[in-house]
C-alpha cells in the first residue's frame, strides 16, 4: 500500500468538495446516520480518490465537520509535513538534520505514513462514535479501494483497535515526527467537542510538546 498517496487522497477529497462548491460539499457530507440513504450514498463513491474521499466521510463525525476549516487547506501530506517541519525548526534543542514525511523515502517513508494514517484513524474514534455498525460500513468502504490483503488488513485492524494512545505515541520516533502527529490529529479532531479536544490535549502532553510548541502549530493553520 502506497499509504502516502491514500493519505494525500484523503486531505486532496475535502478540497476538492470545496472547490466545486457548498451546495456539492453539503451533499457529499450530509450523510443520515443510518439506513439505505447513507450506505446509497457510500456506494456511489469509486475507487482512487474518490475512495479515500469516501474513508474520510466515513471517518469523520456525522455532522461532516471533517470537510471543513483547516483541513480543506492543507491538501497533501508534502503540505502538512512542511508545516509541521517549519515550527520544528524554530524549537529549541530541535535537530536540524531531521526530515519532514515528505523528504523521507522507501521503508523510512512508508513507516511515517502508516504512523500519520493511524494517528488519523485514533483522532477520528476520539469522540467515541465509530461504533460496530460504523466499523462494518468503513471496512465495507476499504473493500471498494481495492487494497491488497495485507494492506486492508492493516486498515481494518487499526479501525477495530480500541483508542489506545499510548501505543500511538510510543511509535513516534523524535519530536519532527511528533509534530505531524499532532498537526494531522488537529485538523481531524473539532475542537468544539469536549471529549477531541481532551484527546488532543493529552496526546500534545504524551509527546512531550511544550505549550509554546502547540502554539507555534496551531498559529501555522
Amino acid at each position: 500500500m502506497d499509504t502516502r498517496q491514500l493519505i494525500d487522497g484523503i486531505l486532496a477529497s475535502g478540497k476538492t468538495y470545496l472547490e466545486k462548491g457548498k451546495q456539492l460539499a453539503e451533499e457529499q457530507i450530509n450523510l443520515p446516520e443510518e439506513g439505505p440513504e447513507r450506505d446509497a450514498k457510500i456506494d456511489g463513491l469509486k475507487k482512487g480518490a474518490l475512495a479515500a474521499g469516501g474513508l474520510a466521510l466515513l471517518l469523520g463525525t456525522r455532522s461532516g465537520r471533517w470537510l471543513t476549516g483547516n483541513a480543506l487547506k492543507i491538501g497533501s501530506l508534502a503540505a502538512l509535513g512542511g508545516i509541521a517541519y517549519q515550527a520544528y525548526k524554530n524549537w529549541g534543542g530541535a535537530d536540524q538534520s531531521a526530515r519532514p514525511v515528505h523528504q523521507l523515502a522507501g521503508p523510512d517513508a512508508e513507516a511515517r505514513s502508516k504512523l500519520l494514517l493511524r494517528s488519523m484513524i485514533a483522532a477520528a474514534k476520539a469522540d467515541g462514535h465509530i461504533d460496530a455498525s460504523e466499523q462494518k460500513r468503513i471496512e465495507a468502504e476499504i473493500e471498494k479501494m481495492g487494497l491488497a490483503d495485507v494492506d486492508a488488513g492493516f486498515l481494518r485492524d487499526e479501525i477495530r483497535q480500541p483508542l489506545d494512545i499510548e501505543a500511538l505515541v510510543a511509535a513516534v520516533p523524535d519530536k519532527e515526527a511528533a509534530a505531524e502527529v499532532y498537526l494531522l490529529s488537529r485538523i481531524i479532531v473539532d475542537v468544539q467537542n469536549d471529549m477531541e479536544k481532551s484527546y488532543l490535549q493529552e496526546l500534545a502532553s504524551k509527546l512531550g510538546l511544550k505549550p509554546e510548541e502547540v502554539d507555534s502549530l496551531e498559529s501555522r493553520l
